[in-house]
């Protein structure tokens, strides 16, 4: 169990609304959907209510800075089914990485890949206590998108497993390229930040507002253990859970 996840979850009862394409650029076709993951004909790009309204706020603090500019939205509402393809899939692109076989794993190696996997992935989790922050439709991943409509150069992909992903893993260089990558990372957590959101700590794209990942983050920031998730599990067709 990750430390956030021990945060209660007192859920607000928002529902999940569609993140408006005329206002927001989405990747599409949809990368995970594009591998096969069980969406079962549902669009991922879901949030609940309150995290969409904080998201077009930050996108207008964006383009106050730079003008033209606006978000990309990689993903966003990410049913438990789908969390656990991409786990699945993930640990297995690792394997592949390393030139092993699924089949023949050790232990040591199963760990030793498991473990690289969960620095940005979370585990599925059927208990409405220990939701994926995904599953709950108050995280998203997102970049930058620039007045050409390209997509700005963050230094690393989203998704990548690698430490390129860490939010800071260019601040000092002296390469002027990595140097643009670092204030394009710095851009996009100011704008979310001044919305309320919280960046992961392990993943430049990855921002969250209201639920346990976010609380835990607030409780570190603030001193103050008052900090309740107000986001749970959710579903498309069902609502809140």
């Amino acid at each position: 169990m990750k430390p956030y996840q021990t945060i209660p979850i007192q859920d607000c009862g928002e529902p999940l609304v569609p993140i408006p394409s005329d206002r927001f650029a989405l990747v599409q076709p949809h990368p995970y959907q594009a591998l096969g993951a069980p969406y079962e004909n549902q669009s991922p790009y879901y949030l609940r209510e309150g995290v969409l309204t904080a998201l077009i706020e930050a996108q207008t603090e964006l383009q106050q800075q730079r003008p033209g500019w606006r978000m990309q939205i990689f993903d966003a509402f990410r049913p438990l089914a789908v969390q656990r393809f991409m786990v699945e899939h993930t640990f297995l692109a690792q394997v592949q990485a390393r030139g092993w076989l699924a089949a023949t794993l050790t232990e040591a190696q199963r760990q030793q890949v498991m473990a690289e996997v969960v620095q940005f992935w979370a585990l599925p989790s059927d208990d409405p206590a220990t939701p994926p922050p995904h599953s709950t439709g108050a995280a998203l991943d997102v970049t930058l998108m620039d007045d050409t409509g390209a997509v700005v150069d963050m230094g690393s992909p989203i998704d990548e497993v690698s430490p390129r992903s860490h939010p800071d893993h260019f601040a000092d260089r002296p390469d002027p390229a990595q140097q643009d990558y670092q204030a394009h990372r710095t851009l996009l957590n100011q704008v979310m930040v001044a919305a309320g959101f919280r960046r992961h700590p392990q993943e430049w794209w990855h921002f969250s507002l209201g639920d346990q990942l976010w609380a835990w983050q607030q409780r570190q920031a603030m001193g103050d253990d008052n900090f309740l998730a107000h986001y749970g599990r959710a579903s498309v067709d069902l609502g809140v859970q």
